[in-house]
């Protein structure tokens, strides 16, 4: 059987998830299948040497251990690109790029190969996707994001890069598409796709719990430390309440909220979502964690009461403290980039059942077993 390249449009259309939807499925319906970043930036240590982060990611769900020559065979970390340029001579990404294809191959029945960001990242050290791609003999995938015009025209930027190394794209997913417009979005890009002679494989609706970032991930994204119940930061979280704003209306879901509050509002806030709590007979907090804000200015600017609320303590409530202001928190977390990882399992499942239900495999296993 061949072998398959997933790349994307750009960054944050989906690739990942996509990618282990396709890998995930396909183990699932009898085929072995392999996975390998070739080019990652985003690296983690794994005994002593880097990987990256996505390879740890697959290794964790799918069930392999990360061997980083095999799994992540070049990752180009903070200045390697200067030194590179600098010297080419002193880096040997293809050779190792290919020499970990000759390792994986004799494995497995397929391997997915991941790219990176958009069609060209990796080109000033001569391994962009597209050129990955057709170094590793393989056809793309190329994942887009939701829309018509804009899609279709990103989606021919890209395919210039890959016909530019006579890499074939086998199949376009269309991902992150609001269910509204799912039929209008099928119709008219699959009528595009169908000029350029390019099966469309799927349209993958939006899902917002995709996108709920877990409480670690806003701590480090306020610059706060935890202190209290530090052991649930991987709670999710699917809406923020500002403390100056606690009311009934306010409230767009009664589950995994984030109460971001000034330390002079924590009383009030509690008691008011308690309050609110009643009203809605609720069994449990409504609360997913706290961030109790600062003024911007001062290093010490609470006491030990407004962070360790009774209420914070009976419901297990993760409390994170911030320097920042209310609404200098609310701006960072609503800034944050959302990624699937090894502490998201909820994505991980959700990102797998999305694929298996919107994905043409018939086409992709048409493709995998042409000659």
């Amino acid at each position: 059987m061949r072998n398959i390249f997933i790349s994307a449009s750009g960054q944050h259309v989906g690739k990942t998830t996509t990618t282990l939807g396709l890998v995930s499925n396909l183990r699932k319906m009898g085929y072995n299948t392999g996975y390998c970043k070739p080019v990652g930036q985003q690296f983690v240590d794994v005994n002593g040497a880097i990987a990256d982060k996505d390879a740890v990611l697959f290794a964790d769900v799918i069930g392999f251990r990360v061997v980083p020559e095999w799994h992540s065979p070049v990752v180009i970390g903070p200045g390697v690109t200067r030194q590179y340029l600098d010297d080419p001579s002193q880096f040997h990404f293809q050779e190792q790029i290919l020499a970990a294809a000759r390792s994986l191959d004799p494995l497995y029945d397929i391997v997915v190969y991941e790219g990176t960001g958009h069609p060209g990242v990796g080109s000033i050290a001569d391994v962009s996707n597209a050129q990955v791609a057709k170094m590793l003999n393989c056809g793309t995938i190329l994942v887009v994001e939701g829309g018509i015009g804009r899609t279709i025209d990103r989606l021919n930027l890209c395919r210039a890069i890959f016909k530019e190394q006579d890499v074939p794209i086998v199949g376009v997913i269309v991902n992150k598409v609001e269910m509204s417009k799912k039929e209008e979005v099928t119709h008219y890009v699959g009528k595009a796709l169908d000029q350029m002679g390019i099966p469309l494989m799927g349209v993958i609706p939006y899902d917002k719990t995709l996108l709920f970032p877990i409480l670690e991930t806003i701590r480090q994204a306020v610059d706060g430390s935890c202190i209290l119940n530090e052991d649930r930061l991987n709670n999710r979280v699917e809406d923020i309440v500002a403390g100056s704003l606690v009311d009934i209306e306010e409230f767009n879901t009664f589950e995994n909220i984030l109460l971001v509050v000034s330390f002079k509002r924590v009383k009030e806030a509690v008691k008011k979502i308690k309050q609110i709590s009643k009203i809605k007979k609720l069994e449990h907090s409504p609360l997913s964690g706290v961030i109790v804000t600062g003024d911007g200015r001062h290093a010490k600017w609470h006491t030990e009461e407004d962070l360790y609320h009774p209420y914070f303590v009976e419901h297990q409530i993760p409390v994170i403290a911030t320097l920042l202001d209310t609404y200098g928190s609310v701006l960072k977390v609503n800034r944050i980039e959302v990624k699937i990882n090894t502490q998201t399992p909820w994505k991980v499942a959700r990102a797998i059942e999305l694929i298996r239900k919107h994905l043409h495999f018939d086409q992709l296993l048409d493709y995998l077993k042409s000659t």
